[in-house]
């Protein structure tokens, strides 16, 4: 694979040239509902669209329609207002959610991840901070703000044990597939009407692509992946490549990857 230094060659400007035209394809308000972000864009409050985000990004496992599903019967229970529900439940207000479950995310996890959203809250106006304050000045990448998360998201308080494997991080070798797929809906701004590009304190250059392994798959169809594995290191060399199509944006070839995996079957 060629190093992402290099100009492109004939071959790479083929590649951007079908890219791009799968990125307009899939990168428009058509894509939005049957797509998890769907969820965040029934909201136009900028905390209540971080939180929407959060719990679909963090639930998009499996089937989009049944991930949709369980997003909306979630904040169905908030009376579709997550902000105040967050900053302001007491744990009787809990109960309603007892039974709510998503694939193994269950009800422990989810109200320790409803007490942490409100234990920033009181501090912070955004979800942003909770991982952009991790980073560094030279920071390449979010690999600083995504561990940060990790250790913030479970030192605030006690927490089950069983909820760590909801929140990825690089340092435990996982491609974060999830998380980096909601700071690409937070921070990308292109006026596409499908990412929000709400949060500016993280560029899009730092952004990873969100891989699994339908962008896998894809992804060394066209030779633009050498590792085998599904983790951290091959995100950063997926998105290394895309870097040499789009410095300043790598990750708007989601749209392309996950289209061509996911819908087309490619």
């Amino acid at each position: 694979m060629k190093s992402s230094k290099e100009q492109l060659s004939a071959d790479d400007k083929k590649l951007v040239d079908f890219f791009n035209r799968k990125v307009g394809e899939y990168n428009a308000p058509a894509f939005i509902p049957d797509d998890p972000i769907s969820i965040p864009h029934k909201f136009s409050k900028k905390q209540d669209i971080e939180i929407a985000g959060f719990f679909a990004s963090i639930l998009a496992w499996g089937n989009r329609k049944t991930i949709i599903n369980s997003c909306t019967k979630l904040f169905n229970l908030m009376d579709n207002a997550p902000h105040q529900f967050v900053t302001s439940f007491e744990e009787t207000d809990l109960i309603p959610f007892i039974d709510f479950v998503h694939r193994t995310f269950n009800a422990t996890d989810l109200f320790h991840s409803l007490k942490f959203l409100q234990y920033h809250y009181k501090e912070n106006t955004s979800l942003e901070t909770a991982f952009s304050k991790w980073m560094q000045p030279d920071d390449e990448n979010i690999e600083n703000a995504l561990n940060g998360f990790h250790h913030y998201f479970f030192d605030f308080d006690e927490f089950p044990e069983r909820t760590r494997k909801h929140i990825a991080a690089p340092f435990k070798k996982s491609a974060c597939k999830r998380l980096n797929m909601y700071l690409r809906w937070m921070v990308r701004n292109d006026n596409k009407k499908v990412d929000f590009g709400i949060w500016k304190k993280i560029k899009p250059s730092q952004l990873i692509c969100p891989m699994d392994v339908h962008v896998a798959r894809v992804a060394k169809r066209f030779n633009l992946l050498d590792r085998k594995q599904v983790d951290w290191q091959a995100a950063v060399e997926l998105t290394a490549y895309l870097s040499k199509l789009d410095r300043n944006d790598p990750v708007k070839y989601d749209f392309a990857l996950f289209g061509l995996g996911v819908i087309e079957k490619y």
